[in-house]
């Protein structure tokens, strides 16, 4: 697998760099909470599995919390399509619970991803989806469910695995 260039993830990088800025003023109380973590990608279990589609997609990228219920995520990866794909998207998880020792929260990913042929041409497209994380001390987890629009996006079941890295 190429190595993204810079050119590849600059609107990632901007659009973490503006969430942090705006997040940082939504931190509640004085006390910083923001976390970072990294993942390798997303695996995908697509509805139709008769497609041929590429479920491993792997690429890199970044997440920030900012508060319990405030955070960004963006990276590259091959998408199901053997397409790259970027994506920088805003993590609202209002739903908390505690579970022996991981956290659980639930809300809505909403942002803009590029890169599906079928969709735009592989263009940049607004999506908004549900959520749903699983975090250790260290490491984590995020569902999604990627919903399918005929001819232009293939649904799927996403996992995406996750390290903190501070």
């Amino acid at each position: 697998m190429p190595i993204p260039s810079l050119q590849d993830l600059t609107p990632s990088l901007c659009a973490v760099v503006l969430a942090s800025v705006v997040g940082g003023a939504a931190a509640e109380g004085g006390e910083s909470k923001t976390q970072f973590w990294i993942n390798p990608g997303i695996y995908s279990i697509h509805f139709d599995r008769d497609k041929n589609l590429r479920d491993n997609n792997i690429g890199l990228g970044v997440e920030a919390r900012f508060a319990n219920d405030h955070g960004a995520m963006a990276g590259t990866f091959i998408n199901s399509n053997r397409k790259r794909s970027n994506y920088a998207v805003y993590l609202w998880r209002p739903l908390h619970w505690r579970m022996a020792d991981l956290d659980v929260s639930a809300g809505l990913l909403a942002g803009a991803f590029d890169g599906y042929p079928n969709y735009r041409n592989g263009a940049w497209f607004p999506a908004a989806m549900p959520f749903l994380s699983v975090e250790g001390t260290r490491f984590g987890a995020n569902f999604s469910v990627v919903p399918t629009y005929a001819n232009r996006l293939d649904g799927a079941f996403a996992i995406q695995l996750k390290f903190r890295i501070w």
